[in-house]
């Protein structure tokens, strides 16, 4: 099981950074089976908090467009 409290404490950097060099590894087919799975559901609970950290910061951002009673402040625009 990944301990996923080490991962809550990273930067959206770090964890991407961390996500990038365990694809690295998994593609290498380098890793024995048991270390593969192990690093594959590490990057799996990486993925989630960068996601997680994606979304926070979209709805941030959201905020500060969004002027009073709803209106755009200045459009945004989420590609």
């Amino acid at each position: 099981m990944t301990d996923t409290a080490d991962i809550a404490a990273l930067s959206f950097e770090q964890a991407l950074a961390e996500l990038e060099k365990i694809v690295g590894e998994l593609e290498s087919g380098q890793a024995p089976l048991e270390k593969s799975i192990e690093i594959y559901e590490r990057g799996a609970a990486l993925k989630a908090h960068c996601e997680k950290k994606l979304e926070a910061a979209r709805l941030r951002v959201e905020k500060i467009v969004v002027g009073p009673g709803g209106a755009l402040a200045e459009p945004a625009e989420f590609n």
